[in-house]
């Protein structure tokens, strides 16, 4: 698997500032293929100056490692803030308009205004500069420790779900379409969190 050093992840944000940015903000997205639950966005503002070892794309990250950076990205950050957007709203707009406006509500609902803003793969309607990133989370450090502050709250989340629908084993597959999820829809019908609009076939 591929690795890039602190340093090569900076490469983004060290653009930013020699074009006079001080506050730069990663934003990304988790959750927008599962067929149950929100999709989940975080933005946050990491000092330059004090870096963490180990942030990277959520999904390169074990679950132990994850719940850790987390907890270390919030407390290191200079702002941050998660927002979600309901599998109704989901299903009104479409996934890609949800996570869209998602982000935007993540990153124009943080406590310090960014100069600048690094966006994994999406283009935002804000009055904040956006830098596009594709495979942002895992080249952009700011980028990636919003994907894992996104990610872990989207799993407990789910993990909260489960225990209100054990049903359907949201604890195990965090509302993706395994087969055991699958076939729970087709047994018990959907439940409150499903995406209408995913599920179709299946009901």
């Amino acid at each position: 698997m591929e690795k890039l050093s602190l340093q090569d992840k900076l490469k983004y944000e060290l653009e930013c500032c020699a074009k006079g940015a001080k506050y730069i903000a990663g934003v990304d997205e988790v959750g927008r293929g599962p067929l149950a639950g929100p999709v989940v966005c975080a933005a946050v503002i990491m000092p330059l100056d004090d870096l963490l070892e180990g942030i990277d794309d959520s999904k390169k990250v074990s679950e132990k490692k994850r719940n850790v950076l987390s907890e270390l990205i919030k407390e290191k950050a200079i702002s941050y803030n998660i927002t979600q957007i309901e599998p109704n709203i989901i299903d009104e707009i479409n996934i890609l308009e949800a996570t869209k406006l998602c982000m935007k509500k993540a990153l124009e609902g943080l406590s310090v205004k960014p100069d600048v803003a690094l966006v994994d793969a999406l283009t935002l309607d804000t009055d904040i500069p956006v830098v596009n990133i594709v495979k942002g989370d895992f080249l952009s450090y700011s980028i990636g420790a919003a994907s894992i502050i996104a990610k872990v709250f989207r799993d407990n989340l789910m993990v909260y779900y489960s225990k209100e629908y054990p049903q359907y084993f949201f604890d195990k597959h965090k509302g993706y379409g395994t087969a055991a999820h699958i076939a729970a829809i087709k047994e018990y019908g959907p439940c409150k969190i499903h995406r209408r609009s995913f599920i179709k076939k299946f009901i």
